[in-house]
């Protein structure tokens, strides 16, 4: 049996391309989820309404026909069920045919490019929304699951960017499609339909990733903040991926959070601190920068709330009495996790040397001592700030 994965645009109709009709018109079956099956009520042909994998290798099975179609909303390489049909189906003759996706025909109505866009599906999912928008000039947003338009904009005004230029497509390639533009703050209200993507557009994006961002940059408190030069030392050395989840313990100003979070748009920072006061200026901090991919929790490790997932990096601020009992925490949810430990004092230091001789884990000890410059009258003079121990490794 031939079987077709065919992408079939917006509407099924205007937006479906000759090789994709071509493709339905010598099928004797046709596979599709309810709204996909729709255009082609008129065709005399078999037609069965279904969706997942396994659903759809069952039908096959039990049909007896020379060409099938299974027929997926938008195109075939754009967050589409397409990939994992390919695999279910690894016994048949497939051939996939690629459709407009919502991406391409929402910009192209918009009038702009989608080269270097962000696509990002909150199709059923919760996602990062402003650290995207604050890190690329050009984001894409595929709705219809619990987050709106409406969501994406006031989360993009609580982030600091309500100025961000919107586009939002409603119903597209339907009679009755709706494009709205405007900024975020304008659209913070707006009622839309669940068949919904969205564009946005940031002209003061980031070109570069924040590393040793300046002290005076943060909202300070009495609260001890990781300096600027340690922090970076710190963070970068724990290669952080795009898609890391990352624990900040003993969080303090947020400041290791706020740079965690630049290097995981695609991730999550989990921010630990036993001070109400700590918590509350990590919050603040990951609003300033437009950090939503950071989470908070006035908790003191390693108790531990159960819906926080297992970590890749771990940092642990110097001065923390329960590191090893912290070791054991990450052990047993990610043995071969990256960890990070700060420390100012000699005890410090030995107890985190000795956390990872326990866990058997390869760490190495650096020792940092930074010293800047500040102005006295008409002279230069140096400022030193207090040593401070780096040690990091690995679990195993």
């Amino acid at each position: 049996m031939k079987v077709y994965l065919i992408g079939t645009g917006m509407d099924g109709g205007r937006t479906l391309t000759s090789e994709a009709r071509e493709a339905i018109d010598s099928s004797e079956l046709l596979i599709g989820a309810e709204r996909m099956l729709k255009p082609f009520a008129d065709m005399d042909k078999r037609k069965v309404c279904a969706y997942l994998p396994q659903d759809i290798c069952d039908i096959l099975t039990r049909e007896n026909c020379g060409a099938a179609a299974i027929l997926l909303s938008g195109d075939t390489g754009f967050f589409s069920g397409a990939a994992k049909l390919r695999q279910a189906l690894a016994e048949y003759d497939t051939e996939t045919i690629c459709g407009i996706s919502s991406a391409a025909y929402l910009c192209a109505k918009a009038g702009i490019s989608y080269e270097n866009m962000k696509h990002i599906s909150l199709h059923g999912r919760d996602g990062n929304i402003a650290v995207n928008v604050r890190m690329n000039e050009k984001c894409f947003f595929l709705l219809g699951g619990s987050v709106t338009a409406a969501d994406v904009c006031r989360r993009l005004c609580e982030y600091g960017m309500p100025d961000v230029q919107i586009y939002i497509g409603e119903r597209l390639g339907y009679a009755d499609e709706k494009i709205t533009a405007g900024i975020a703050a304008e659209l913070c209200g707006n009622d839309t339909d669940k068949l919904c993507c969205l564009a946005a557009v940031n002209g003061a994006y980031l070109r570069h990733i924040p590393s040793c961002i300046g002290d005076e940059s943060f909202v300070r408190g009495e609260i001890p903040m990781t300096k600027s030069a340690v922090r970076g030392n710190i963070v970068s050395g724990l290669d952080i991926e795009k898609g890391s989840v990352c624990w900040d313990i003993g969080c303090g100003t947020g400041s290791i959070s706020v740079e965690m979070a630049f290097r995981c748009p695609d991730g999550r920072v989990y921010s630990f601190d036993k001070k109400a006061e700590a918590v509350r200026l990590t919050e603040e901090n990951a609003k300033c920068f437009g950090c939503d991919n950071i989470f908070t929790y006035e908790s003191e490790l390693p108790d531990l709330p159960e819906e926080i997932p297992a970590p890749d990096k771990v940092f642990i601020g110097g001065g923390s009495g329960s590191i090893k009992e912290v070791f054991g925490l990450v052990r047993e949810r990610n043995e071969s996790a990256d960890i990070c430990v700060s420390a100012v004092s000699v005890e410090t230091l030995g107890l985190a040397a000795a956390a990872f001789e326990e866990y058997g884990g390869h760490h190495t000890i650096t020792q940092l001592a930074v010293t800047e410059t500040r102005r006295a009258g008409g002279h230069t003079m140096f400022k030193a700030q207090n040593p401070i121990f780096i040690i990091r490794g690995k679990l195993k």
